[in-house]
């Protein structure tokens, strides 16, 4: 078996939480002790149709197809409705598996029997009754929330990280998420490209999703993801420039970046936002050896590695195993006793992950200074030993400036006065080249529509400036006149085109037919 074929292995593996050694953990969210932050907590569910993309439920063993539905789940900093508003349980959140799970009759008493995830034990029965932060039927809090879209493990459910979704909303955030789901079903294909692609077209429905809410900063997005939904969140940040960071809770990007190479996406240069990624404890040599795990996985994060653009953050928590990263992980998994440690020391370090994932989106989302330096701090400063877990960053490398970042700068101010920003810029940039073709086109382009002839006239202007001897930029200079019945400045400006090139038969034929 090649190394590419081991790491998907590993891939489906550690997404299905399949342990083959285990003990029942003992948790609950109340010993987690995520303390919430000012905001109350709203949550909703409700499923949209994706009219471009055809599905057909599995559980119907038919043919049907339908619209690709979207169950969607969304926490918000909310106003609580004392008469209509419920806290919800634990129970209430595992209801939503029914249907996205396409079993929405199932009784309730079936739950943790029904899913291979969910084990039917006396620990997990004790969790079905817990209270939680969030409530239904609450009113969006009038405000500008910065929003996190959230893409699920595999083939797993909106709700796996409820906790940290809950936390995350009290301190300010809006969070939106669906299911991990198939291309044609519910069902993934085992961790392929195209489940890969599928994942980053719903995480993108998401994106769409958002500016239906007023009460939400679209300005200000990240996206985060555990395991494999670290893979989609990559593929759909190279596409997307909206998006303004990235978590990745143990995404498997660390340990499958050649599914990433496959994507007709995959571009290095187009990921330039901050990115953290909480990874887990080294695996065991034990468990490398029984699993047939390739141990270059302990150590090896080629992603990282290669991001230049990004400031980039890698954590490892030395209590974490994968399943961890999520409230469903922390508090319904079986323990692996090969790797895991106590329950007590799994509580602690999500709690630590969650708190750090909040810091970092203070930092890249609401621009709080402390919160930088919080996330930059090694982890002694910050008052943690350095037994719990370990960290490294890199800075960003700046991209060098060219033609379309000028071209940015020249947008924002309307085209206006170019001449003097181009020698600001040049004094800062001396290696900008801005190519006389670029130019001649994009003053062409803005000739050619009556409403925008002034700022095409100031792009020649500024060409001819850097070409003066152009015949040919004078040329277009006079089409640019010419089309918009500006006469007597464009057989000017042919003119000064024959003076540099006398054998420029366009000016000459012009000339001609303006003088008849």
């Amino acid at each position: 078996m090649d190394t590419n074929s081991k790491i998907k292995r590993l891939t489906i593996l550690i997404t299905c939480i399949i342990l083959s050694t285990i003990s029942y953990g003992q948790t609950s969210i109340k010993n987690i002790n995520l303390k919430a932050g000012k905001y109350k907590v709203g949550f909703k569910h409700y499923t949209i149709n994706d009219c471009t993309r055809t599905y057909r439920i599995h559980n119907d063993f038919n043919n049907q197809l339908i619209e690709r539905p979207i169950p969607i789940s969304i926490w918000y900093p909310s106003k609580i409705e004392n008469n209509s508003s419920k806290q919800l349980t634990v129970l209430n959140y595992l209801e939503i598996l029914k249907e996205e799970e396409e079993w929405n009759d199932l009784p309730n008493y079936f739950l943790l029997d029904w899913f291979p995830y969910l084990w039917n034990t006396p620990e997990n029965k004790a969790h079905l009754s817990e209270k939680v932060t969030a409530f239904s039927n609450s009113y969006f809090l009038i405000g500008n929330f910065p929003v996190i879209v959230y893409a699920p493990s595999y083939q797993a459910s909106s709700i796996e990280n409820f906790a940290l979704f809950e936390y995350l909303a009290s301190n300010g955030f809006v969070i939106i998420s669906s299911p991990s789901r198939g291309t044609e079903t519910r069902w993934l294909e085992g961790g392929s490209s195209k489940d890969m692609e599928t994942q980053s077209r719903d995480v993108e429905v998401l994106l769409k999703e958002i500016n239906k809410y007023e009460n939400i900063d679209v300005d200000r997005i990240a996206l985060m993801g555990f395991s494999f939904g670290g893979l989609s969140n990559v593929i759909t940040v190279m596409k997307n420039k909206n998006v303004s960071a990235i978590v990745s809770l143990d995404g498997t990007e660390r340990y499958n970046y050649a599914i990433l190479e496959k994507s007709p996406f995959f571009n290095l240069e187009k990921f330039s936002v901050p990115y953290i990624h909480f990874a887990q404890k080294e695996i065991p040599e034990e468990v490398l050896n029984s699993d047939k795990i390739p141990a270059e996985l302990n150590y090896k994060f080629q992603l990282y590695d290669s991001l230049k653009y990004s400031e980039a953050y890698s954590f490892r928590f030395h209590d974490l195993s994968h399943s961890y990263f999520s409230s469903f992980g922390v508090l319904f998994a079986n323990r692996d006793q090969r790797q895991d440690k106590s329950d007590d020391k799994i509580m602690v370090s999500y709690k630590l992950m969650s708190e750090h994932t909040l810091q970092f989106l203070n930092a890249v989302l609401k621009n709080e200074k402390n919160a930088k330096e919080y996330i930059e701090n090694s982890p002694v400063k910050n008052g943690f030993s350095e037994s719990l877990f370990s960290k490294k960053m890199k800075q960003a490398v700046t991209k060098e400036f060219d033609y379309k970042d000028f071209n940015d700068l020249a947008l924002d101010q309307g085209y206006q006065n170019l001449i003097p920003l181009y020698k600001r810029t040049i004094a800062i940039h001396p290696n900008l080249e801005l190519q006389e073709g670029m130019l001649n086109t994009l003053g062409l382009r803005l000739s050619f529509n009556p409403k925008k002839l002034e700022q095409g006239v100031n792009v020649f202007l500024l060409a001819l400036y850097i070409y003066p001897k152009s015949a040919n930029l004078y040329d277009s200079l006079a089409e640019g006149y010419f089309y918009n019945n500006d006469f007597e400045n464009a057989i000017s400006n042919y003119k000064k085109s024959l003076v540099l090139n006398p054998e420029n038969q366009n000016a000459i034929n012009r000339l001609k037919q303006l003088q008849e």
